[in-house]
């Protein structure tokens, strides 16, 4: 199943690999590594995840205290936010699934 982001959880993801490369060198690409372990799964097992409000479900990432906010659709998985955990937890509520 194919996966899309919208272009606000794109730019939280961009946000957060570049906030840990700054942080340490190498850190960002690890922080890539774990999303992209986590679509793996998202692909094979799509709703495996918790529902966190209505359709959307999260994916709890397991080194960074970030989490996938997505919604399962016919045609394809669809990332609305790429969210820290410990910050304005609900701030995701108003987008669009698509």
């Amino acid at each position: 199943m194919r996966i899309l982001f919208s272009p606000e959880a794109r730019a939280e993801f961009d946000d957060a690999e570049r906030y840990y490369e700054q942080q340490v060198s190498g850190l960002g690409k690890r922080f890539r590594g774990e999303i992209r372990a986590a679509l793996k799964r998202l692909r094979y097992w799509p709703t495996a995840a918790p529902v966190e409000r209505g359709e959307v479900r999260r994916l709890l990432l397991s080194r960074f205290p970030y989490k996938l906010l997505y919604a399962v659709e016919t045609d394809c998985i669809y990332i609305m936010a790429v969210a820290h955990q410990h910050r304005a937890p609900c701030y995701w509520v108003g987008r669009d699934t698509r």
